[in-house]
């Protein structure tokens, strides 16, 4: 399932990526969820459907008038039939083998989730392509399963809530849905753009912060399944790798809560 906001820039190339994918065992259904947009994504993804067809897999679009990511992956949910459900950003390029590996991962009874290697790209901006580097030794991208731009799960984990609920974080509130020991890291990888450009990235991550606090205020019981940290390197020796990196990570992260930089906006990345 991939929820679409005026995604026409990027969809392209995400339904190209997922239709050079490996075959995968059983019928695959690709459902592109156009969500209140007011470009042509929506006659965008129509043009692939041959494309998947030639290779045995149905692409469905579904358009809706609402921009709502939570209200597609509910729509997404209604329409499809399979065993495992795959939620992929509409700015995402996965591996060749990443659908497959998902797939052989969450064949079994028991609730699973499960999700890829993130390779976080950059076009360049120099305080990108810094901030990524040292992102990348945080906590979060270096225990478990990060689960953001793609993440799956089988039938059996997916029954463990009812609709999606209105929040920010959708990735954060599925992966805590599952203990570590149910979460699976696959080997395949897939590209996940990072937000270009200072002031875009301070918002976008500002936008994060807000939806993981909000998933610890409403959904407190669930924090138990986040990943123990305890292995981590302390910040100090990081920054002692990587200053430069260390100070532009610094830079946006006291940003964040600067009132300029905060919003109503719940939706859109700010591409």
């Amino acid at each position: 399932m991939i929820p679409a906001h005026n995604e026409a820039d990027w969809l392209p190339a995400c339904l190209s990526a997922l239709c050079a994918s490996e075959p995968v065992a059983g019928p695959v259904e690709v459902i592109v969820i156009a969500n209140g947009c007011s470009d042509n994504t929506a006659e965008i993804a129509a043009k692939s459907t041959l494309d998947f067809e030639a290779r045995g897999w149905v692409l469905n679009v579904i358009e809706l008038t609402q921009g709502s990511k939570l209200g597609a992956w509910n729509a997404g949910e209604g329409a499809a039939g399979g065993e495992v459900l795959v939620y992929l950003d509409a700015d995402v390029r996965v591996s060749p083998p990443l659908l497959r590996q998902l797939a052989e991962a969450l064949g079994k009874d028991a609730p699973r989730y499960a999700s890829g290697l993130p390779k976080v790209t950059t076009s360049g901006n120099w305080v990108t392509r810094h901030y990524t580097r040292f992102w990348q030794t945080t906590a979060f991208m270096t225990h478990g399963v990060p689960g953001f731009g793609i993440f799956a799960m089988n039938r059996a984990g997916r029954a463990r809530w009812g609709d999606w609920p209105d929040i920010i974080s959708d990735d954060t509130f599925a992966r805590l849905n599952f203990t570590p020991d149910e979460r699976i890291a696959v080997p395949a990888t897939y590209d996940w753009p990072m937000i270009e450009g200072y002031v875009p990235l301070v918002r976008v991550r500002r936008r994060q912060d807000v939806g993981v606090a909000e998933v610890t205020q409403l959904f407190p019981d669930l924090m138990r399944n986040d990943d123990s940290h305890d292995q981590m390197r302390p910040f100090w020796r990081r920054a002692v790798a990587d200053p430069l990196g260390a100070l532009v990570f610094l830079a946006v992260r006291l940003a964040i809560h600067a009132p300029v930089f905060r919003s109503s906006n719940r939706w859109v990345r700010g591409r």
